[in-house]
């Protein structure tokens, strides 16, 4: 006799979300189906996904202790992946002052002001996510508009992107000297308060403080479940991370599950351990190994093949920058990277953005064996067709955060920086997904929010950008388990996966394009047990 279930969730549309064709594949098959099938139930029982069907078909499995759950019409899909995020840094970004919607260079003075703590003056004043893209005074902040925060104590704001840091005059005197000092921006050879790249990292090194890493995240985990985000790829370069993620989870306190992709920085140890991508526990697993080639589109040090649009009108913030962006960590020292960490059995995971990092990239990659190992290039903003096909052949994952489309809109950034016909080329994720390319979508925290990015890429301005809504929501659910290795064990809804499941007020496939990212998220469910509600 089949044993009952735990959980039975009934009166839903249940979409599983299956891939089309091969497990990697993204987009729909050559007779037209897309692998998606829809049922009215699921049922739970250890945590596993164990019948979806009708609700005739799974009431079978109820049970005297079965717990069942009336979704009312309500949509069920997987839950969602965030395959490139960094949730320690949510955690800042709830604990200090937000900066993601100040609309003006005032607005985010102001709100520092006010965000201002702890009162110990010695302690940093921190503010997180500013993008000066979208006011109407496109600049960065400067040490002038920090030193109208405080000029007793330092003040640090950070981009949305976090490769670029704005400091007032205090904190300026604090890296001076530090190997920061090659990332400040300087005009007349006198520091604007703009700082890129190494001295980004310089600066959350030194603003740490004594609050435990294990408090932002478990304050970021819970907004993860908000959300309906059941696992994340998690790039880790503070030690303490791991660690908060490991307590979290023993003491029964994390609500999602977690590949905790490790910088270069920590190959030496991971060597030492023996440990290799995959091993952990049900929650934690040891992920891939990270690493930089080039910086971002926003601090203009992605590495381009041609010189940014607005090179010209850099000057006004620094006097040395070079117009086709820089390299964070060379092609050469790539490649010995991507080399060591494969031979040591690791996945690999290498920021790239402009077209020039993802070419490099690719070659480190061409030397292994990238579609079994998985390796990811990791955003792939700047792309070319010569690029795409390389993709291809290569077999890497294009691991990337549909919610950059944002900045890809009329008179946006990618505009000011790229010109219009890079713009059009950029984020190329149906041309990606029709050559065959592994699509994993994530967030980089930019915003975090599956619902926003998939807005984003079914409502793309360009045609070689824009999913449909199936497409979107797979590569934010199977795509990003594919590119976590994880895809036999979450991803879809299909029996023997985990039950990690998110509840949506409404269906992405009814309402308009441009108000996915307005639907509820009314519960989320990891291996079956409720990790949100909504009130």
């Amino acid at each position: 006799m089949t044993a009952p279930a735990d959980r039975i969730l009934t009166n839903a549309e249940v979409h599983t979300l299956a891939p089309s064709g091969g497990e990697s594949a993204g987009r729909a098959s050559s007779d037209g189906s897309d692998g998606d099938t829809v049922h009215e139930a699921v049922a739970i029982r250890d945590g596993r996904v164990v019948r979806v069907g009708s609700a005739y078909e799974v009431a079978f499995l109820r049970g005297v202790e079965t717990t069942v759950e009336d979704c009312g019409g309500d949509v069920v899909l997987p839950g969602f992946v965030d395959a490139h995020t960094h949730l320690d840094m949510v955690g800042r970004y709830l604990v200090h002052a937000a900066l993601g919607d100040a609309t003006a260079p005032a607005e985010a003075v102001e709100r520092l002001v006010e965000g201002a703590h702890p009162p110990d003056e010695s302690e940093w004043v921190l503010g997180f996510g500013y993008d000066e893209s979208t006011w109407d005074e496109a600049r960065y902040l400067t040490r002038e508009d920090l030193d109208a925060v405080s000029e007793e104590r330092p003040v640090a704001a950070f981009r949305e992107d976090m490769h670029t840091v704005s400091l007032n005059g205090v904190a300026l005197d604090r890296v001076a000297g530090d190997t920061a000092d090659e990332h400040l921006r300087r005009v007349g050879g006198d520091p604007t308060g703009v700082a890129v790249e190494g001295a980004v990292t310089t600066v959350l090194d030194a603003t740490r403080g004594d609050q435990p890493e294990r408090d932002f995240i478990a304050a970021a985990s819970d907004r993860a479940a908000e959300l309906g985000i059941t696992a994340v790829g998690d790039m880790i370069r503070d030690r303490r991370v791991p660690r908060a993620y490991r307590d979290l989870a023993r003491d029964g306190q994390l609500g999602l599950r977690v590949r905790l992709n490790y910088w270069t920085d920590f190959l030496d140890a991971l060597a030492e351990t023996g440990l290799v991508t995959g091993d952990g526990d049900d929650l934690v697993r040891v992920g891939a190994v990270k690493s930089f080639t080039d910086g971002s589109l926003g601090a203009r040090t992605a590495r381009l093949s041609e010189p940014y649009a607005d090179a010209d009108a850099s000057g006004s913030e620094s006097d040395d920058e070079d117009p086709r962006g820089q390299w964070v960590v060379t092609p050469d020292e790539l490649r010995e990277y991507v080399e060591r960490a494969d031979t040591l059995g690791f996945q690999f995971c290498a920021h790239a953005i402009g077209d020039e990092a993802i070419a490099a990239t690719l070659d480190a990659f061409a030397d292994t064996d990238a579609a079994a190992a998985r390796h990811r290039v990791e955003h792939a903003e700047v792309l070319t067709d010569d690029l795409v096909e390389r993709f291809a052949e290569v077999g890497a994952v294009a691991s990337v955060q549909p919610n950059f489309l944002k900045w890809a809109r009329e008179g946006g950034l990618y505009e000011s920086r790229l010109g219009r016909e890079r713009t059009r080329a950029s984020n190329r994720y149906a041309a990606l997904a029709d050559a065959g390319v592994p699509l994993a979508f994530g967030s980089d925290t930019m915003p975090l929010g599956p619902l926003f990015g998939v807005q984003q890429a079914v409502t793309a301005p360009a045609p070689a950008q824009r999913l449909d809504v199936t497409e979107a929501l797979r590569a934010y659910t199977h795509g990003a388990a594919y590119a976590l290795r994880d895809e036999d064990r979450f991803g879809t809804i299909q029996p023997g996966k985990r039950a990690d499941l998110v509840v949506l007020d409404e269906s992405p496939w009814a309402v308009a394009p441009d108000a996915i990212a307005d639907i509820d998220v009314t519960a989320t469910f990891v291996g079956g047990d409720p990790t949100y509600r909504a009130e």
